[in-house]
């Protein structure tokens, strides 16, 4: 019951943030927007005609799972520099429930709101383009929980960064282009990738919403890889977390900004 009270709590606060601040969050909605156009006609111009709705199909899904990444992995992150500038990082300290548990509660609200406008940008883009996708929620949802799994896993990573450095905002941006990096990259060149967040779930899903799989055409090996993929990331991504708010602690450095 803790858990779902402290769910409720921040779920409730991530929903006041985004209707307090209503005209950011629709900028937000229309910057994503426009970066789409822009890739499109860029398809549009440069793009083989021959094999132009496959490549528009592989960028709507390849810049929804960006737009994803980038809000869960930096969340946490974000948040911890924003509890920061408010003086207000040492009171989550005080909770019994414990500032990671918190934390988590917390990017996994924010989440959930982000999976609205990931939903509208979606059929904006298909719209825009008449190009439509296979959404198999059945298929689709279970890889999408996994892949969240290992992006909250590298969100914890960041979050530690930021307890100890607090001002991380210039890595925070040269990290997009390397999320822009992983969720554009095709497994089938370099499969290497996929010991990486994101990349196998990001395949899965292409597979799903361009080429109509179902998940019984995935083998054994790719859900190992999806399910390894998730738990190795959570798992190291909190450890990391608390060996960083240890070290905050030791030099005296939680609370300052």
């Amino acid at each position: 019951m803790k858990w779902l009270y402290l769910f409720k709590a921040n779920f409730r606060r991530e929903y006041i943030y985004l209707k307090r601040y209503l005209p950011n969050t629709i900028s937000e909605l229309i910057t994503f927007y426009a970066i789409f156009l822009f890739l499109f006609f860029g398809i549009q111009i440069v793009g083989d005609p021959s094999t132009i709705e496959l490549n528009v199909q592989n960028t709507i899904v390849n810049y929804l799972f960006w737009f994803l990444a980038m809000m869960v992995m930096q969340g946490i992150g974000w948040s911890i520099m924003n509890e920061a500038q408010l003086g207000t990082l040492e009171q989550l300290y005080m909770s019994p429930m414990g500032a990671w548990r918190i934390l988590l509660a917390r990017i996994i609200s924010t989440t959930v709101l982000q999976l609205i406008m990931i939903i509208i940008l979606l059929y904006l883009s298909m719209l825009t383009t008449n190009t439509w996708l296979n959404i198999d929620a059945f298929s689709i949802i279970p890889i999408l929980m996994l892949t969240l799994i290992s992006m909250i896993g590298v969100s914890f990573m960041i979050a530690g960064l930021a307890i100890i450095f607090k001002q991380i905002g210039s890595f925070l941006q040269i990290f997009q282009f390397i999320l822009m990096g992983l969720t554009f990259a095709p497994i089938s060149n370099l499969p290497y990738l996929v010991v990486l967040p994101v990349v196998k779930g990001v395949d899965m899903s292409r597979g799903i919403m361009i080429h109509n799989s179902r998940l019984s055409d995935f083998t054994f090996s790719d859900y190992t890889l999806l399910i390894a993929n998730a738990v190795i990331y959570l798992i190291i991504g909190i450890v990391v977390f608390k060996r960083c708010e240890k070290t905050a602690m030791i030099k005296g450095v939680l609370g300052q900004h």
